[in-house]
């Protein structure tokens, strides 16, 4: 996988995982087929329709960032079709008109759009401002607009690491500030959510601008959840792990390889969907979820328990080198420490020659 020193914003498309590749996603961004999943992905297959009843969402205006494309834009597809007035913002407008258009089309209830650079206070001031006039204070506001790039940190400049603070830090607080204070004001509540990922609670090298910003997302979600909530307003947040989209996975992975390493490291053994985010987010901003404030959801098929776990690699050991292993455990008289046991165990059984996981070499 190459290192990229520039900034890209990975907003693209993400798909489901079948035992055949399949169409996916109903609300028109570009088909993406993936036929690479794991085994056990038969038993986690992505369910592709609403979760919620019909008209959930009806009369409720909702503002998503980053709604032209990818995650944005399948949220916004969701929540359109469930009867709420969409509102969306991005830096291109071309790319927001030609889906406010298509949404509207396909679920017919009127999506507007207006073009924002997140970054500019003074833009993003005119924007809610724009909002508030075509439709409303919003009931739900989700932060979506997003920017990474992969380099050694060492690589990085002072632009660099500005760049990605200011769009997700600086530009989610901008949002979050401004709508805040106009909802204050009129005195009415509204959900908020934020998409970071699941890095940033653990934190990852070449993504460091990004790790520490949606961090500091979190941070401020969790305070305004404990601040805000006497004014109605309610903050949750969304850990995505990997989902494959277009424009992220054209870039950082090109042939392929890197998506195969994820699934291994995933125990549901697929990607996940832009559907099954959406719905996770339209569940978090509708009244079925009027007392979850604060909350930060991992939706990753539990691909950071697996990684988190010391032992988890073990899963790479055959049935057959278990069998030699506790033969040779019980040989070895050693009870009392379950790592010296392995340790002894697996040098010998090495010594014969088997193939055991390098983590266990």
């Amino acid at each position: 996988m190459t290192l990229q020193a520039r900034v890209f914003f990975a907003l693209g498309s993400r798909l489901p995982c079948g035992l055949a590749p399949r169409r996916f996603f109903s609300y028109g961004t570009k088909i993406l087929y993936q036929n690479t999943e794991a085994l056990q992905s038969k038993f986690f297959p992505p369910l592709q329709k609403a979760m919620l009843p019909p008209n959930s969402f009806q009369g409720k205006v909702a503002f998503i960032t980053g709604g032209g494309t990818g995650l944005g834009k399948g949220m916004t597809a969701l929540l359109s079709s469930l009867g709420a007035q969409c509102v969306i913002a991005s830096r291109k407008m071309d790319v927001l008109k030609a889906t406010a258009e298509q949404i509207s089309s396909q679920t017919g209830n009127k999506v507007h759009a207006i073009q924002c650079d997140v970054r500019d206070p003074d833009m993003v001031q005119n924007t809610v401002s724009e909002l508030i006039k075509v439709a409303g204070h919003p009931n739900i506001v989700i932060n979506n607009a997003a920017g990474n790039f992969i380099s050694p940190t060492e690589r990085l400049s002072p632009n660099a690491w500005k760049t990605i603070t200011d769009i997700v830090l600086n530009g989610t607080a901008f949002v979050t500030l401004e709508i805040g204070k106009q909802l204050i004001k009129a005195q009415k509540g509204a959900a908020f959510l934020a998409i970071t990922t699941i890095y940033a609670e653990t934190g990852s090298g070449f993504v460091v601008p990004s790790a520490s910003a949606k961090a500091g997302v979190e941070a401020m979600s969790k305070s305004l959840a404990a601040e805000w909530g006497k004014y109605g307003m309610r903050f949750n947040v969304i850990q995505p792990g990997p989902i494959k989209t277009k424009g992220a996975f054209s870039r950082l992975d090109p042939t392929g390889t890197f998506e195969k390493e994820m699934i291994d490291r995933i125990p549901c053994g697929r990607l996940g969907t832009i559907e099954e985010l959406a719905n996770l987010a339209a569940f978090l901003c509708s009244d079925y979820a009027s007392w979850i404030n604060g909350a930060v959801v991992k939706f990753d098929g539990g691909e950071e328990v697996l990684i988190s776990g010391e032992f988890n690699d073990l899963r790479k050991v055959t049935k057959e080198q278990w069998d030699t292993i506790e033969g040779l455990i019980r040989k070895t008289k050693v009870t009392y420490n379950m790592f010296t046991r392995l340790t002894i165990a697996i040098a010998q059984v090495d010594r014969r020659g088997n193939q055991l996981p390098y983590y266990l070499i």
